[in-house]
């Protein structure tokens, strides 16, 4: 009998762990203040109605169908498998590992890409409410709340702040965020309510008819720029690790959803029935601040900015939470560094990683200042990033369709709602981002960096997607990634993780 004693077993290492202190209500506000209905207003119906024209409530309907199939995929996927990685996790077991981190990755700098240009819409809303009581100059410097630069310097001071309110625990921040999103309610349905009421130009059904949408171009365009004004209520998903109930953040996400179809109704008929369509398109940033002026006289006309002002500040701040959950996911598979996944003892956060995403959202918004205007860096970023959701949410319902095809033999209403639905929807976008791609391509001859210039809006998304291969390359060859051997993310939860795919 061998005398020899048996190797030392060794615990492996704690898998870190993300506070569970959320419920439904929360998730609600972290992905209504994502999705900022306030800022898409005031911002982009503006931007909207300079390529559909009076049609803003026909673009709003269409676009929220191929979302409302996303949003199902995403709830379905939810249950069997909550994972703060969601479309990164889900992406790369069905389909395969390297889109499912290009998805995760696209996610990222999109946010970044977000941040940086929502940082300049806060600072522009702070200088307009500057100039409005009266402060026009500082030392000898005139306060222009059309300066790129200008607004710029004054969003990085908020952005940094909201950033450190995000480290201290997501709980008070979605505290935060509903007492906002409150405000802003409350003075959009009023103010907006009151237009419908009193505005001077004739309701007409022909804003809900998109067959007189100038063209098919026009249409990609703008069905592209109002998936992006939906854009975020999936952040109920990237914090369901934190809620206690996983099914909370599917109902979060729903519910956030339809509001936000209701918002953008409620926003683009009153828009057209007190602006006109020059009004609408010219003033573009300032649109909200300038149907506040039309509705009504000092103070009260500052509220819709205030309330932009404070949607724009909850933005930020839920734009830095769900992507440092993303990167928390992916740090966790060794696809990103092991700096993403420190979590915070004191405050249960990724404390760390949220940090840089809001130095990385600094770093951008400054790099933004070569275009010399906000309203070029919001259309270029809005088209860029616009093109980047659609393919991000095409790739999670394709693979929600093929997680589940099997219900397509066993149930088949369920598998309509799971197969079905979800690869119209995913169809529709793909379509709709490769037909505006080409469209910018063949609308330049030459490169600029310019909101006008075709390949430009082109080169961008691309560039997004190109170095999410090139990140992917980095996480299999050199961080020898388990993620792209297996194509599976860390559970989440283990226990609630069913083995049906039901």
């Amino acid at each position: 009998m061998s005398d020899q004693q048996p190797p030392s077993v060794v615990d492996p290492p704690a898998r870190p762990e993300l506070r569970k202190s959320l419920g439904v209500l929360d998730g609600i506000a972290i992905a209504a203040s994502s999705t900022a209905a306030t800022t898409s207003i005031g911002i982009g119906l503006g931007v909207t109605a300079g390529v559909v024209g009076l049609h803003l409530p026909a673009i709003m309907l269409l676009a929220f169908l191929p979302i409302l199939g996303i949003a199902g995929a995403y709830s379905r996927l939810n249950k069997v498998e909550p994972n703060a990685g969601n479309g990164y996790v889900w992406v790369g077991r069905s389909l395969t590992p390297w889109l499912g981190f290009m998805v995760g990755w696209v996610n990222i700098v999109a946010v970044v890409a977000f941040l940086a240009y929502t940082t300049a819409v806060t600072g522009s809303a702070l200088l307009q409410l500057a100039g409005d009581a009266g402060l026009h100059r500082v030392g000898g410097l005139a306060l222009d709340p059309g300066s790129t630069a200008q607004t710029t310097a004054v969003g990085i001071v908020v952005l940094v702040a909201v950033t450190l309110t995000a480290v201290t625990g997501i709980r008070s921040a979605a505290r935060l965020q509903a007492g906002l999103l409150v405000f802003e309610y409350v003075v959009l349905i009023g103010f907006c309510g009151y237009g419908i009421v009193t505005g001077p130009h004739d309701f007409s059904l022909s804003w809900f008819d998109p067959f007189e949408i100038p063209s098919a171009t026009a249409l990609a365009q703008g069905l592209l720029l109002s998936v992006f004004c939906y854009w975020g209520f999936e952040s109920a998903f990237t914090v369901n690790e934190e809620v206690r109930d996983p099914r909370d953040a599917s109902r979060a996400g729903t519910i956030t959803l339809f509001t936000m179809l209701g918002m953008f109704l409620l926003g683009s008929i009153a828009f057209q029935r007190v602006l006109s369509e020059k009004e609408l398109v010219g003033h573009g940033p300032e649109g909200l601040a300038f149907f506040g002026e039309r509705l009504a006289s000092q103070p009260w006309a500052a509220l819709p900015l205030i309330a932009l002002m404070f949607s724009a500040v909850a933005s930020l701040q839920a734009g830095v939470i769900p992507t440092a959950r993303g990167m928390f996911a992916m740090s966790r598979d060794r696809t990103l560094g092991p700096v993403w996944s420190k979590v915070s003892p004191r405050y249960g956060t990724p404390a760390v990683g949220t940090m840089l995403i809001g130095a990385l959202a600094v770093a951008v918004a400054v790099l933004a200042l070569v275009i010399p205007r906000l309203a070029d860096m919001i259309m270029a970023t809005v088209n860029a990033v616009g093109i980047v959701v659609a393919l991000s949410y095409a790739l999670t319902a394709l693979a929600a369709a093929v997680r589940f095809r099997a219900l397509l033999r066993e149930d088949l209403w369920q598998g309509v709602r799971a197969v079905v639905l979800p690869t119209l929807s995913a169809l529709a976008l793909l379509g709709l981002g490769g037909y505006l791609g080409w469209s910018f391509y063949t609308s330049a001859d030459h490169f600029e960096v310019s909101a006008d210039n075709g390949w430009f809006l082109l080169l961008t998304p691309l560039a997004m997607i190109a170095s999410g291969f090139m990140a992917a390359a980095w996480a299999k060859w050199v961080r020898k990634s388990p993620y792209f051997r297996t194509g599976k993310g860390t559970d989440a939860d283990a226990p609630r993780l069913l083995a049906t795919s039901r």
